[in-house]
């Protein structure tokens, strides 16, 4: 554990330099929700019985998982196999799984970031209240977080280099960034729209913590949180079967 936690606060460094982490996972969520709020945020989301600021809050909840489990955890994992630092640690007291553990903590904790301070603005300057459990929310968050970060890692065990990873990793995060609800209301969505979306995993999620929040089923929760649980476990079986350090 001590491996991991000084690995943690290198890679913490290295991760504070890059300024796209901040901006896409911490900097955008915030300045989504205050747009929100500005502009339609009391205004009734669609033919929903909440606002768009009740939605907006579940679901920007996400955009610092989808952030690190998409752009951060595997291209980062991939560099690090072009550059044969996964190899070199083979010679080290710290072993690959130590580095890949260490991506994981550093990418929950600028999650952890980012929803807490959606949560913090939310309630302190815009006068939000959640009419669900903030223990089941705080549940449901961290098994979508889970199951995203299963996919970011079966997206990084199966990438054979940095390039291939930039794309698949692209062409994964912005339709779950953008059309899963996580940044654009998915209320305002057309019919045809909200059915394409309602494939992608990420949707799914945004949609447990909707209905969390809200205390009102949207879409089927169960099916969401038995579908989540199979992502974790297939997408964990599949990055741990198809991982190469070199």
């Amino acid at each position: 554990m001590r491996k991991v936690i000084n690995l943690a606060k290198v890679e913490g460094k290295l991760a504070i330099r890059s300024i796209d982490g901040i901006l896409f996972g911490i900097g955008m969520p915030l300045g989504v929700l205050i747009l929100t709020s500005m502009i339609a945020g009391n205004k009734q989301a669609g033919n929903m019985s909440y606002t768009f600021l009740d939605s907006s809050f579940s679901s920007l909840l996400v955009v610092g998982i989808c952030a690190t489990a998409f752009m951060g955890i595997p291209l980062t994992i991939c560099d690090y196999r072009d550059k044969k630092i996964l190899k070199h640690f083979f010679v080290t007291p710290a072993s690959p799984g130590h580095l890949i553990a260490t991506q994981v903590l550093v990418a929950m904790v600028t999650a952890i970031i980012s929803a807490s301070l959606v949560a913090l603005v939310s309630i302190l300057f815009l006068d939000y209240r959640m009419q669900g459990n903030w223990g089941l929310l705080i549940a449901s968050y961290f098994l979508v977080m889970i199951a995203m970060y299963s996919l970011g890692l079966l997206i990084a065990s199966v990438c054979k280099n940095i390039k291939i990873a930039n794309l698949v990793c692209s062409l994964v995060y912005f339709p779950m960034l953008f059309l899963s609800g996580a940044v654009i209301p998915f209320e305002i969505f057309p019919k045809g729209m909200q059915k394409v979306a309602n494939i992608l995993p990420l949707t799914q999620g945004v949609k447990l913590l909707k209905s969390v929040s809200l205390d009102q089923p949207i879409g089927n929760p169960q099916f969401v949180l038995i579908l989540l649980v199979m992502i974790t476990i297939l997408g964990f079986g599949l990055a741990v079967k198809f991982f190469r350090w070199e």
